[in-house]
């Protein structure tokens, strides 16, 4: 069910305080909850911690370009992000959209097209997040909630454990690298430190798998990374 505006919280990444501030406004007056990020490591982590309903992003950010970003939320989660950019060029807006954005936007915008693109990407959003509840025959995973049901028994998680399920649940069924599972959950800093993966993933077959020795869904490609098969 599509959330009404007061339910819709609005990540906005953006570096120009009268932006921000004018967007604050404008969204507030609507209804909507606003976040705000002015660099790109705050947007990760504030789209982690905050889990919006929608972001809006720019690209022209004082510590990486947004496209970096878009690719960060993209390894992890499906939420609707609207470029906002003052890059008109058609190059500028392809490189967004193969990077995985559901809308562009550029700047100088009317309020009223990026409420109307607003609405739209909370539509688009509430029809992924109504598949957010993963059940195979002995685990109900919702992802909304972060909660973990295993044989009627809820399971509890460290936020490092969350994070790595997180991400795997996301790219159900596909393989995720083990350069990218580090990165995302542990920082870049981290990418070649794969002993943390294995005590981790050791640890979540003792919680949700029924034999832990012979794991059914944490499965483990060789050499290449982990997938979740339910």
């Amino acid at each position: 069910m599509t959330k009404t505006t007061t339910e819709v919280k609005v990540l906005v990444v953006d570096d120009e305080p009268q932006i921000v501030r004018a967007l604050r406004i404008n969204l507030s007056v609507h209804g909507y909850e606003v976040i705000t990020a002015a660099t790109g490591a705050d947007a990760l982590r504030a789209a982690a911690d905050e889990h919006p309903d929608v972001v809006l992003l720019d690209l022209g950010l004082p510590d990486v370009d947004g496209i970096e970003v878009l690719a960060g939320l993209r390894g992890w989660t499906s939420v609707p992000v609207i470029v906002l950019s003052a890059r008109t060029g058609s190059a500028d807006k392809v490189e967004a959209f193969d990077a995985g954005a559901d809308d562009y936007v550029t700047k100088p915008f009317g309020m009223g097209e990026l409420l109307a693109r607003l609405r739209a990407a909370v539509r688009r959003g509430a029809a992924v997040t109504s598949d957010s509840v993963v059940v195979t025959a002995s685990l109900s995973i919702d992802l909304a909630a972060k909660k973990v049901i295993k044989d009627g028994d809820t399971v509890r998680l460290t936020p490092t454990e969350w994070g790595i399920l997180e991400m795997l649940l996301r790219n159900n069924g596909k393989l995720v690298g083990r350069r990218d599972l580090l990165r995302e959950v542990w920082g870049p800093s981290h990418e070649s430190e794969t002993q943390y993966l294995r005590v981790y993933m050791a640890q979540l077959r003792r919680k949700l798998e029924v034999d832990p020795s012979h794991p059914k869904h944490l499965l483990t490609e060789a050499g290449m990374g982990y997938r979740f098969q339910r």
